[in-house]
């Protein structure tokens, strides 16, 4: 027989029963000192250092670095103005990126991060003693302000955090992000990207007594929290940042052996054509040579003969980025594919890797190049059921062809890609007439003007140009400076220009600002192409969603073969190592990380090196 409890009791033990299970069912989401897209963190909590840099490396020294162009503002924030190089050395993030370890980042300002399982939300516990170069704290209140700021100053932070919906403070040194979406694992990592803006000072007063604007370009040196602080501005023409001697996080794992340098001073040049001569002459401390012929042919002076400017090719594991030359297709011109296919048939790759690049160039096949990401051969499995469910939006090819550049012999001789490029124009409307490539409707000549902001490239374009213009095309190049090239790009103002779109090995939110029909139209955004695609819209996402990295890898293949297959660029070339040369007067660690050269942040001064140099010069 049962016994049979009084309902008093029944409700007593039903009181107990929450209380007991109320800590279970209210437990804390784990605290996470790193996070990674990609497996699991190299480094567990209470790590010492990075395994890429040296601990006891050496304080003190300055270097000298270049800079093209100009500037006029010390605000990067925002659309407005030409910020100067190296202003993010004042600032820090919440979590800071591992140079060794793709898709992987590690507390900075934050001690660590929390999220819940359908990663709706992330909260940030920031890290007790952290501070801005003026000694207050760094707060909630600058981390709200923060997120808030850059998502209105500029267009790539309002599309990269699209779905930070809300943020709040949840605690004396705790912050929330509420999200609009569930299950993308991105967004906790990209928010930990978020740079931290002080919010006292930003809404403050400068020393007129005048109301600070972030929206507005300034060339008041900002306050930050980072290890550098701004000490000199001569505007248009150099910036120094010297070192802060009590910074904060000095001695925190992801800090020790970084920020070795006293003082880091850019010289702006009108292009790196001057710069060179100025680091021939001892002018400039570090190099790093983005020509081939320069890298050939230009290291040939005394110092590097005699050993005192070193030279190395360092190489990266990290992706190669879709460097090319890309179509405005804002321009009625370039609308259809078949069009920009024929303009790669007119690239003669072959013979500039022979005759321009000496041998040191690969094509580009892909926008994820060297790396798991590639699309190769014909999709199937799970790359095929994606790209099924937009088979009636993409082009056909995709599903039977792996994409494949036009070749050539490298002689030169172009007779058989050009008659390609001829019936591909031909299909899509074009006719030659009296040597002249012209709609067949509108009797409109093709034209292609090359906006360029480097001389480097003038003799890489001019016979690109030689081979269009025997297609019967008007081909005109203008090289301009930075400020006039910046303000023409962020107004779409251009036929063709050489752009690189770099990658991670983790795509994900920035996937939109490259190619979502929703940037198209956004000044400032860097969909250059203007690409609107539903297709592409819907693969973004894909990516964006992706429940596991093998859903990851599997949508991006995907995305991959669907750009490439719309022709809308004209893929150039990489190189899977950094080319760096440098006065013999710093130290680096044997082992350089596999993400980055590393310079200047896990460099260092040699004081024995810079005697050495000083004696035989």
């Amino acid at each position: 027989m049962a016994l049979r409890v009084p309902r008093v009791l029944h409700a007593a033990l039903a009181v107990l029963a929450v209380l007991i299970l109320a800590p279970a069912l209210h437990a804390e989401p784990e605290r996470h000192h790193a996070l990674s897209l990609i497996g699991e963190p190299r480094y567990p909590p209470g790590f010492k250092h990075f395994d890429y840099v040296n601990p006891d490396a050496p304080k003190g020294g300055k270097v000298r670095l270049s800079a093209t162009g100009t500037f006029n503002s010390l605000n990067p924030f925002i659309l407005r103005g030409d910020p100067a190089a190296g202003v993010g050395f004042i600032y820090e993030n919440l979590f800071e990126q591992s140079l060794d370890e793709p898709g992987t980042a590690y507390a900075l300002l934050a001690e660590s991060i929390s999220y819940p399982d359908d990663y709706s939300s992330a909260t940030f516990k920031l890290r007790e003693g952290a501070r801005w170069h003026d000694g207050k704290p760094v707060t909630p209140e600058d981390v709200i302000f923060s997120m808030d700021a850059l998502k209105k100053g500029h267009p790539f932070y309002a599309q990269y955090y699209k779905n930070v919906a809300k943020v709040e403070k949840t605690g004396d040194r705790e912050v929330t992000f509420r999200f609009d979406v569930k299950d993308n694992r991105e967004l906790p990592f990209i928010v930990g990207e978020l740079t931290i803006l002080p919010k006292h000072y930003w809404t403050g007063k400068d020393a007129d007594g005048n109301p600070r604007d972030i929206t507005k370009t300034t060339l008041e040196p900002p306050l930050g929290s980072g290890p550098y602080r701004v000490k000199d501005v001569n505007t248009g023409r150099s910036i120094t940042y010297e070192r802060v001697d009590d910074y904060w996080g000095a001695d925190l794992p992801v800090k020790a052996g970084k920020d070795n340098f006293d003082e880091i001073r850019y010289e702006y040049f009108r292009d790196t054509t001057v710069a060179f001569e100025a680091f021939k002459a001892d002018k400039l401390d570090f190099y790093r040579d983005n020509s081939a012929k320069n890298w050939a042919t230009a290291y040939d002076f005394r110092a590097a003969k005699n050993g005192w400017v070193k030279r190395e090719r360092i190489k990266l594991k990290r992706g190669q980025p879709m460097q090319a030359f890309v179509f405005n297709l804002r321009r009625d011109q370039f609308k259809d594919p078949r069009v920009r296919r024929a303009f790669n048939y007119a690239f003669d790759f072959e013979w500039a890797k022979r005759n321009l690049f000496y041998d040191q160039y690969e094509r580009t096949s892909s926008y994820f190049q060297n790396t798991e990401l590639a699309s190769s051969g014909v999709p199937e499995g799970r790359e095929l059921e994606i790209l099924t469910e937009v088979k009636d939006e993409i082009p056909p090819e995709v599903f039977t062809q792996p994409y494949a550049n036009p070749k050539t012999d490298g002689t030169g001789r172009m007779r058989g890609n050009l008659r390609k490029a001829t019936k591909l124009f031909d299909e899509a409307g074009w006719e030659v007439r009296d040597r002249k490539l012209v709609n067949k409707k509108t009797g409109e000549q093709m034209s292609a003007d090359f906006l360029l902001v480097s001389p480097l490239f003038e003799r890489i374009v001019q016979p690109y140009m030689r081979n269009l213009e025997r297609l019967g095309i008007k081909t005109s190049m203008r090289v301009v400076d930075v400020p006039q090239y910046r303000r023409r790009l962020d107004t779409f103002d251009f036929d063709i220009i050489v752009a690189s779109f770099p990658q991670s090995q983790s795509p994900g939110n920035e996937q939109r600002d490259f190619w979502g029909s929703a940037a198209a139209d956004k000044d400032g955004s860097r969909n250059l192409i203007g690409i609107k695609n539903p297709a592409v819209d819907k693969l973004i996402d894909k990516i964006i969603f992706a429940e596991d990295r093998a859903e990851l890898v599997a949508a991006t293949h995907a995305l991959d073969r669907v750009l490439l297959w719309n022709n809308y660029v004209v893929p150039q070339w990489y190189i899977p190592y950094a080319r760096v040369a440098y006065w013999d007067r710093f130290g680096h660690p044997k082992m350089l990380p596999s993400q980055s050269v590393g310079f200047p942040t896990i460099w260092w001064w040699d004081d024995v090196s810079a005697s050495k140099l000083a004696s035989v010069k």
